[in-house]
């Protein structure tokens, strides 16, 4: 049939792909990595900064942060990247020179650090408050004890939301090409849109989702993974504790037949 061919042809032309592909590896993947990789890196230190001082009971330190956030998970992503890139391109060009790649990394960076912080600061709140009041018995000090105890656990239990989070700054990293990006900065996004329009065949662009596909799909089955072994874990921990009780009331139920007695 003519739009089976049709669809073939501007979809899934192998010849296209094939053509396109050793950009997307040598340029596009690097490129993408970097990026997301970076921009995560940068955003963890940035939002357990954030999660502390959400979490604080200082208000000098609590408002600003929750100031930061709010402002960062409520514009998009796309007008983020395009007034830090754009706003600080004669400041960039003084330091790194001409490339725009470093300001869409800082972008990137500042809106994960945003939803980062949110994740840590969930995570730390759900650890029971008797663990630090325990720790604080023990003398040791808030800082310590919040470094060594609580944020550790936080931190284990939000595991499946910072890959989640990932993930989105991977799809992100594709926004940076706004930026005008040199030939050897380009991700994955803009090398198959540079193949497409040279070809006049949207297959480089499939190629591409392909690429981000083999990216973000394992790591979802990880998150699914790694939700399941500590749900698991959380359900092994529990069970001692309930076996106890029904062995504590075996034990006290004869006595008390035999006292009645």
């Amino acid at each position: 049939m003519d739009w089976i061919d049709t669809i073939t042809r501007t979809f899934f032309d192998v010849d296209a792909m094939l053509a396109v592909l050793p950009q997307l590896l040598a340029v596009g993947l690097k490129n993408t990595l970097i990026i997301s990789v970076s921009a995560t890196v940068i955003g963890l230190v940035l939002g357990m900064v954030l999660a502390v001082m959400g979490i604080s009971r200082t208000r000098w330190l609590r408002v600003p942060a929750r100031l930061y956030t709010d402002i960062f998970r409520g514009l998009p992503a796309i007008l983020t990247i395009l007034l830090i890139g754009q706003g600080f391109a004669g400041m960039s060009q003084q330091v790194f020179g001409a490339s725009p790649y470093p300001l869409g990394i800082a972008a990137l960076s500042l809106i994960a650090s945003a939803y980062i912080g949110e994740i840590f600061r969930a995570g730390i709140q759900s650890i029971d408050k008797g663990q630090l009041e325990a720790c604080r018995a023990l003398g040791m000090s808030y800082p310590k004890a919040m470094a060594l105890v609580v944020v550790p656990q936080g931190v284990r239990r939000v595991l499946p939301a910072l890959v989640n989070e990932f993930i989105a700054i991977v799809k992100d990293s594709s926004l940076v090409y706004f930026l005008g990006l040199l030939v050897g900065e380009r991700e994955l996004f803009r090398v198959g849109q540079d193949a497409a329009v040279l070809t006049g065949n949207l297959s480089p662009l499939v190629m591409a989702g392909v690429f981000y596909l083999i990216i973000t799909v394992p790591l979802t089955h990880l998150v699914n993974y790694f939700d399941h072994r500590f749900r698991a874990g959380r359900r092994r921990a529990t069970e001692p504790s309930s076996g106890l009780a029904e062995v504590e009331e075996l034990n006290t139920t004869p006595s008390t037949v035999g006292s009645k007695a």
